[in-house]
């Protein structure tokens, strides 16, 4: 029924196959890089670069991939290394690639009834909420924000229960205003929270730890032929080793830096390759 319901709602969303422009790569990708602003940026620069035209389908990571396996697009950008590790080991992509990282952070009302600022670690912070008679704000939606999530509750043992767990099924920035507007708890991509953070009665409080490292995928569907091929190629190779990478690393949100693109030095061909050496 779930993959009933995906080919349903990008009906009226993306052209059928057969009736493809060539000129045009049909990409999947997360709420993450549209609500940061780097992803318009990303499209409108490839095109300025190869004359194709790249359209988003925008959506949790999750549906992303189930997107590209079901063949609705020819390409993903996403970041939930653990997601992507199944349709790696499945065979689902002709060719994978790590492209940039960044972090998620915790954040929460200034007060921080929790004590998350006193936390340790990521988990001890975690841990903090769930003990807590604090609510939490969870994307609860399949994407890589939400696999970390709950990577976090179960490394914590615990997580926040009844209606302190606050579902809201929809992308970050969606989740950061309920959260301000609700004063939870929240774990959110860095980029998303500068984008909107100004807007919002939040602030960071828990940050800089391992588990909370983001990293960022492009890979192409197995199965691909002829232009459609050529193009996807061009596409991960404009973003991983072209022009592409200065784009990613000139982008900066209020004069921050937003993401860093994946050392040359660094291993990118399988989900649990890193950028910095363990």
């Amino acid at each position: 029924m779930r993959r009933l319901a995906i080919v349903l709602a990008l009906a009226l969303a993306l052209t059928a196959a057969c009736t493809r422009s060539t000129r045009v790569i049909h990409l999947a990708t997360t709420t993450t890089l549209e609500a940061s602003g780097l992803l318009p940026v990303l499209v409108t620069e490839f095109q300025k670069d190869s004359g194709l035209e790249l359209q988003a389908v925008v959506g949790g990571s999750g549906r992303a991939l189930d997107i590209l396996d079901l063949g609705d697009a020819d390409v993903a950008l996403t970041h939930d290394p653990e997601a992507e590790r199944g349709f790696f080991e499945r065979g689902e992509f002709g060719e994978y690639r790590k492209v940039m990282f960044n972090d998620f952070v915790i954040a929460g009302p200034a007060e921080d009834p929790a004590h998350v600022r006193a936390a340790v670690s990521a988990v001890d912070a975690m841990t903090r909420i769930a003990a807590s008679a604090e609510a939490f704000a969870s994307r609860a939606d399949s994407s890589g924000t939400h696999s970390r999530e709950l990577a976090l509750w179960k490394a914590a043992g615990r997580k926040p229960e009844g209606p302190r767990l606050i579902e809201t099924g929809q992308g970050m920035a969606p989740t950061l205003r309920i959260a301000s507007e609700r004063r939870a708890y929240v774990l959110t991509d860095r980029p998303t929270f500068t984008q909107i953070g100004p807007t919002l009665r939040l602030v960071v409080l828990n940050e800089g730890d391992s588990a909370l490292l983001n990293t960022y995928a492009v890979m192409y569907r197995q199965g691909l032929s002829g232009e459609r091929l050529d193009h996807a190629r061009a596409f991960m190779t404009w973003l991983t080793d072209g022009r592409g990478r200065q784009v990613i690393d000139a982008f900066a949100i209020r004069g921050a830096k937003s993401f860093t693109v994946w050392p040359a030095d660094r291993p990118r061909s399988k989900p649990s390759d890193m950028p910095h050496a363990q």
